[in-house]
C-alpha cells in the first residue's frame, strides 16, 4: 500500500491501493476499506484516488460523501 500524505497533518488515514475501478483506504486504527465503483459510484472513487495522490482532502470526502457505502471492510 502507499503511504497516504497526509498534507493537512489531521488524517486519520495511514496509507492507501489504487485499482482500476476501486480504492482500498486504511485508517490509523488498523481497518481497512475498499470502496468500489459499485458500492461508492464511479465519480466519487476517481475523487478519492485524485485525493489520495494529492495527500489531501481523503478523510473529509469520505466522511462527507461515500462513508458507509465501503465493499468490504477489514
Amino acid at each position: 500500500m502507499t503511504i497516504y500524505k497526509n498534507l493537512d497533518g489531521d488524517s486519520g488515514i495511514e496509507s492507501y491501493q489504487i485499482y482500476p475501478e476501486s480504492i482500498i483506504v486504511k485508517f490509523n486504527d488498523g481497518k481497512s476499506y475498499e470502496y468500489t465503483y459499485i458500492s461508492a459510484g464511479r465519480d466519487n472513487v476517481e475523487t478519492m484516488k485524485k485525493r489520495a495522490i494529492q495527500g489531501e482532502g481523503l478523510n473529509g470526502f469520505i466522511n462527507t460523501y461515500v462513508k458507509y457505502n465501503y465493499s468490504k471492510k477489514n
